[in-house]
């Protein structure tokens, strides 16, 4: 099955809808994302809609209702879950200022002492 993400004016996702695999193959067999795109185009209306991937083999993360599609890295990316985090240019994904502890535990951040505190 395909993902495609239908994002707003701002960038952000609103929607994300599953197609069969057959509306996504062209003349050639191969998987093609505007034929989904031209598929969600005729069936819900004109917008605009972006390929994901569960597997994160396309656009970094995959897309989920309030994530910005960033044009210039191609990638999804998760609301900022804390003011201190910041973001991973590279997996586009948030990172604490504290690496999580590595001892087995469950921890939960706490953005006013900056620290994980133990669950």
């Amino acid at each position: 099955m395909g993902h495609f993400a239908k994002i707003n004016e701002e960038n952000i996702v609103e929607e994300v809808i599953v197609v069969n695999n057959t509306v996504l193959l062209d003349e050639d067999g191969l998987e093609s994302e505007l034929k989904g795109q031209e598929f969600l185009n005729t069936t819900f209306g004109s917008a605009n809609w972006i390929q994901t991937s569960y597997n994160n083999i396309i656009r970094k993360n995959y897309a989920g209702i309030g994530y910005t599609y960033d044009l210039t890295k191609d990638a999804f990316i998760a609301p900022k879950p804390f003011t201190s985090w910041i973001l991973d240019e590279d997996t586009c994904q948030w990172k604490s200022p504290i690496d999580y502890p590595d001892d087995g535990k469950i921890y939960s951040w706490n953005e006013d002492n900056q620290s994980w505190d133990l669950l």
